[in-house]
């Protein structure tokens, strides 16, 4: 599975910093809006300890991490739904990912300059907001407008199909989300095909200064507050604090964390952050080639888990033999989990859950 965030937010909240700090990709990061014209794609391995010491375990000669991809958007102003600023850009760029990385800017700096004149990440949400949900109304009427005239001739589908929207139509023209739109599980495809804006989860990130790291500030509360009526996270960062992690070794970076008072750095913590939003996990395999992390969506069946290694897996599949992590790491080796009944087989209806150490059998 190839995860891709957006990170989203207004000019010069300090997107492009975060960026250049979780990806090393070294875009430009000025102090005036739009300086990120195009989208920025960075790839960066997902860490997790467990992964090395299931490469230790089994003996493997290298660990290969899972990935996820952020992508940088250029700054949104008020009036983009209507191609305001770079707004049909950022737009068109959004549609694309799984997931939004709003960030927010919760710290005061007169040398940095703030699009609005002020500093209020609350406000600063509900312009972004505004402007995705004007678009997904102006998607929806144009597919009602499509279907109007196809039902008065008779469409059966389109009949059945018109109501439908014209009920999303009226939940977005309230202020809600479509992702909040309750929807049957036939009717959710017909959703899903309008690849709606406001229809993707949402993860808020916290710039704040270096001094207001690990609890954060007055602006933070808000956006806390904000985040809870909306079911979703806040991540504290500090752009100008990951910058400086980025450039230190590994036993660095760990004294620089302590002395911040934080136990993970900010790539860490919104990377987990966002396996919740999207209801993310993962497995792992291992062989003579090497130790390997899957990502997947809870609940996904064995089957499904093995196609993301390989579509052979999936349609040849046979069972899992399967340990958990845990389970795996207390017996010390391969051998003496065999030994202990722990490794279990697993058939087609078998659940992955997090943590999983697996072993495919199938026909070629």
């Amino acid at each position: 599975m190839s995860l891709q965030c957006g990170l989203v937010g207004l000019p010069n909240v300090g997107k492009s910093t975060i960026f250049n700090a979780l990806s090393d990709a070294g875009v430009d990061a000025e102090n005036y809006p739009f300086c990120t014209v195009d989208a920025n794609v960075g790839v960066v391995p997902v860490p997790d300890e467990r992964l090395e010491r299931v490469q230790e375990l089994a003996g493997s000669p290298k660990a290969v991490p899972t990935t996820i991809e952020f992508v940088d958007i250029a700054g949104l102003v008020e009036g983009a739904s209507e191609g305001e600023g770079l707004g049909n850009q950022f737009l068109a760029n959004i549609r694309e990912v799984d997931a939004i990385i709003h960030v927010v800017r919760c710290f005061e700096d007169e040398s940095v300059a703030h699009v609005n004149g002020s500093v209020d990440p609350v406000r600063d949400i509900e312009t972004i907001n505004t402007e995705l949900l004007l678009k997904d109304l102006e998607t929806v009427e144009k597919r009602i407008e499509t279907l109007k005239p196809a039902a008065k001739k008779g469409d059966e589908e389109a009949a059945e199909t018109l109501p439908l929207y014209e009920q999303l139509y009226e939940h977005l023209s309230d202020g809600q989300w479509a992702r909040d739109f309750e929807v049957s599980n036939d009717h959710r495809p017909l959703v899903d095909e309008l690849f709606l804006l406001t229809d993707k989860p949402v993860l808020y990130v916290a710039n704040v200064a270096e001094d207001d790291l690990p609890t954060g500030n007055a602006y933070v509360d808000d956006l806390r507050a904000r985040a809870e009526e909306e079911n979703t996270e806040v991540v504290l960062i500090s752009a100008e604090a990951e910058a400086q992690v980025a450039e230190l070794e590994p036993q660095e970076r760990v004294l620089f964390l302590d002395d911040m008072g934080v136990e993970q750095s900010g790539l860490e913590r919104l990377i987990h952050a966002a396996y919740d939003v999207l209801d993310l996990i993962t497995f792992f395999t291992a062989d003579e080639k090497g130790a390997y992390a899957w990502t997947i969506e809870r609940g996904t069946q064995a089957p499904e888990a093995a196609g993301e290694i390989h579509t052979d897996f999936k349609q040849g599949f046979i069972k899992a033999e399967t340990i958990h992590f845990s389970d795996f790491n207390e017996a010390g080796s391969e051998k003496a989990a065999r030994n202990a009944g722990l490794i279990r087989t697993e058939g087609k209806d078998y659940v992955v859950e997090d943590g999983d150490v697996m072993e495919f059998r199938f026909n070629v």
